[in-house]
């Protein structure tokens, strides 16, 4: 008994993924150049929610000017002013 190499949509062998914005099946491996993505109109669609801040790396605020960090120190202390 043999067993056959799974298939992608579009009939290339190799590994298949979830598309990170319709969830349907994407290959991923070179054959795809949108890949992570299943198409490019996904693709497009994942890099307009970064542009429009839909999507946003959680951060650290900056200090707030004159707040005093650990070390007793204002967070500009020691910096020349120009």
């Amino acid at each position: 008994m043999s067993r056959s190499t799974p298939r992608s949509p579009t009939g290339s062998t190799g590994r298949t993924v979830t598309c990170p914005t319709c969830r349907g099946p994407a290959p991923y491996g070179p054959d795809n150049r949108w890949r992570p993505f299943c198409s490019e109109r996904c693709r497009s669609v994942d890099l307009g929610a970064w542009a429009s801040e839909r999507f946003r790396v959680p951060a650290d605020s900056p200090p707030d000017p004159g707040e005093v960090d650990a070390a007793g120190m204002a967070p500009d202390a020691g910096r020349p002013r120009h």
